[in-house]
């Protein structure tokens, strides 16, 4: 499986490739315009802009009409109507087959931004069980109850503080933890968070920029 990020400011989408089918997660706002473009499968983890972003969505499911989309309801139901048969809702729990790939939907809730702001909904995907599992959590800190290689770290938010990231990568014990949802981290600033999260995670620690990757 390859895996690339695709974000021009650095922050929450991947491409994940398997057999010529491909798969992307979260082109939202922060992403290349045409992020979403040449998916046969996409996974959307919440409605905030930064990971969801309707036009963007339209425009490759126009280009591709074999391209279906996996998400929660509250993005589901923006898109379901226009493209009848091809937006799937799931929840916590579900598992799923998209484009090749085995997916299992872990969480329900989004990270506490403020006690006066109301939780959305946020689920996050488990690609691949197994030996090659990559986890993207959207905006929580959701431990899956199966065991990750590749974890894609929320290392920056407004919900978020570095021991927090921390922590969760302890819990989690993937082999691997890639950075992503960093586009508020100033380059100033990443190595300190390299250093951190490296250092402390007690995993293998990663941070791409747009448009590189790896085999996994």
């Amino acid at each position: 499986m390859k895996l690339t990020k695709l974000t021009k400011k650095s922050h929450a989408c991947v491409r994940l490739e398997k057999d010529d089918r491909t798969l992307v997660i979260d082109p939202g706002g922060f992403s290349e315009q045409d992020a979403a473009l040449g998916a046969d499968a996409i996974l959307i983890t919440h409605e905030h802009p930064d990971h969801f972003n309707e036009e963007r969505l339209r425009a490759a499911l126009d280009a591709n009409p074999a391209a279906e989309i996996w998400t929660l309801r509250a993005v589901a139901d923006q898109l379901a109507a226009a493209f009848p048969g091809r937006v799937h809702t799931v929840g916590h729990g579900d598992t799923f087959t998209a484009a090749g790939f085995d997916v299992q939907v872990h969480g329900e809730l989004h990270a506490v931004i403020h006690p006066d702001l109301p939780r959305i909904t946020n689920v996050g995907f488990l690609v691949d069980p197994g030996s090659t599992a990559v986890f993207h959590p959207g905006d929580a800190l959701t431990v899956p109850e199966q065991p990750v290689e590749t974890l894609l770290v929320p290392v920056v938010a407004p919900w978020s503080k570095v021991s927090e990231v921390i922590e969760y990568v302890r819990e989690v014990k993937p082999q691997r933890a890639v950075d992503i949802h960093d586009a508020l981290l100033t380059d100033l600033a990443r190595p300190i968070y390299d250093t951190l999260i490296g250092n402390l995670g007690g995993a293998e620690h990663t941070r791409f920029a747009s448009g590189d990757g790896t085999e996994i």
